[in-house]
């Protein structure tokens, strides 16, 4: 049995490249365009109810996999949550995650699984997090011109739509192989 566990510690692991973020999706409005007959003017709902959840998202563009989790705040302690959650999604790989430089990324107490390397990504440059693709995707999919009576129906709303996501890994590849990931790393 001993054999048998320094052996898997040794024998080489496939490198897996992720890109990590995380948004903030609530009840307030967000508009966008819509097809209507001509001439007519689409009425669209509004609201602006200031409650929020967190949605905490990995990708990993080359096979198009999706680790999502859906949190009330975003903070140290949700993020180090949210490292072991896609440590355990890819079990027998080494990590590289790239990530912004948001607070609770750099936080001392960030507790990182042993096969996951932080990677941050330049300052002010969000266009090289291919996740963000990802954002405005759900927004315009399952947000675009819709009113949610509850925190409740959002979260369900984001579960719904991150599990469709999940399921649908060339989806989310073609959402987030930016080419010069293909040429540069893959």
């Amino acid at each position: 049995m001993v054999t048998a566990e320094r052996e898997r510690l040794t024998r080489p692991r496939r490198l897996r490249l992720l890109f990590q973020d995380e948004a903030r999706f609530g009840r307030i409005s967000e508009l966008y365009r819509c097809w209507a007959p001509p001439g007519s003017r689409p009425a669209c709902p509004q609201q602006l109810v200031r409650e929020a959840v967190y949605v905490f998202a990995a990708v990993s563009p080359s096979d198009g996999r999706l680790v999502a989790a859906i949190e009330p705040k975003a903070d140290t302690a949700t993020m180090s949550r949210f490292l072991e959650l896609t440590a355990h999604a890819f079990p027998d790989e080494r990590l590289i995650m790239v990530l912004d430089g948001a607070g609770w990324h750099v936080a001392k107490a960030l507790a990182v699984p042993d096969h996951l390397r932080l990677v941050r990504q330049p300052p002010y440059s969000p266009e090289l997090n291919p996740v963000e693709r990802l954002w405005l995707a759900l927004r315009q999919q399952y947000f675009a011109n819709r009113m949610f009576a509850t925190l409740g129906a959002v979260t369900d709303q984001l579960k719904m739509a991150t599990e469709e996501l999940a399921a649908n890994p060339g989806t989310v590849r073609s959402l987030t192989l930016f080419p010069w990931i293909e040429l540069c790393v893959l």
